[in-house]
């Protein structure tokens, strides 16, 4: 089984404040480091970390080959990664001294998305292959008709939130990995169950894994509920949290890890990765999830 993963690709500035900048405020920052980023890329760094054998489908611009080179040096498969005479998309991330991120994205050559380039990636995999999605790319929507058509399995990741994702087939997903504020946008509720309930009513046939922040993980399906606990570290950099929650977690399912266990190593992963400056370069190796000491809160 291969693990397909359609998704963005980004040159990350991260800039270190002592506080969010307001509106009207001009703000010195304390550092600036340069990092590779992009939902897209920290989700296949994730799922390789985790031994998952994955695919990277997307577009680079030439000011980009250092993302290419990173997947390949991370052990992502590239041959589905193209490149075109945009500009990479980019990330500014301000991180204030708590941890917390804010993020302000230029889709860039994540934009030129085409059906035409779609459908070429596409016809190398089958309905034994698993396809991940995120919002950072666009004909987001085809991609997800395409491979339900080919019978693969979709893992969406709806971020980040925005109106047209209501518009998208989203009865055809199978797995929903989502943060609180991503099922308040979906559902219109504010309370984690109610974001699950809501969510399965819509789409009965899926599986909700629904991050909470502080509070943990709620999982839901239609006939099982599990809740996972954080893990207790000191937050440095909260950016690449929830992909390395998701690789992870999507690479310990199919790997035929149990759904509890699947939401610990998850959990641990992104707690981990939290600790660590930086996005794809947080992430932690199987070996260091398997061997750290950290605690569930």
């Amino acid at each position: 089984m291969k693990i397909l993963n359609f998704g963005s690709l980004n040159i990350d500035y991260v800039y270190s404040v002592d506080h969010f900048v307001r509106p009207g405020e001009t703000l010195a920052s304390n550092n600036l480091e340069i990092f590779p980023g992009g939902k897209g890329l920290n989700q296949s760094i994730a799922l390789a970390k985790a031994g998952a054998d994955v695919y990277h489908a997307g577009i680079i611009g030439k000011d980009g080959i250092m993302l290419s080179e990173t997947l390949v040096a991370q052990g992502v498969r590239v041959e589905y990664l193209k490149e075109c005479n945009d500009q990479t998309g980019h990330a500014i991330i301000q991180v204030d001294q708590e941890g917390s991120n804010n993020i302000l994205l230029y889709g860039g050559a994540n934009k030129a998305v085409d059906r035409t380039f779609i459908d070429e990636v596409l016809s190398h995999f089958s309905d034994e292959d698993i396809i991940l999605l995120q919002n950072e790319i666009s004909e987001v929507g085809y991609i997800i008709e395409k491979a339900y058509r080919k019978g693969m399995k979709i893992a969406f990741n709806p971020s980040p939130i925005d109106q047209a994702i209501t518009e998208l087939p989203l009865e055809k997903v199978d797995w929903f990995i989502l943060n609180e504020i991503e099922g308040m946008c979906l559902t219109g509720s504010e309370d984690k169950s109610g974001i699950a309930d809501k969510l399965l009513s819509k789409y009965p046939d899926a599986h909700i894994i629904l991050t909470l922040g502080s509070e943990g993980v709620l999982y839901k399906d239609k006939l099982k509920e599990y809740e996972q606990s954080i893990y207790s570290v000191k937050a440095i950099d909260t950016t690449a949290a929830g992909d390395t929650f998701t690789g992870y977690y999507l690479a310990s399912i199919v790997e035929g890890l149990s759904v509890p266990k699947s939401l610990d190593r998850a959990s641990k992963a992104a707690a981990i990765a939290v600790s660590r400056k930086g996005a794809a370069t947080s992430i932690p190796t199987a070996k260091e999830v398997e061997e750290s000491t950290i605690k569930i809160v």
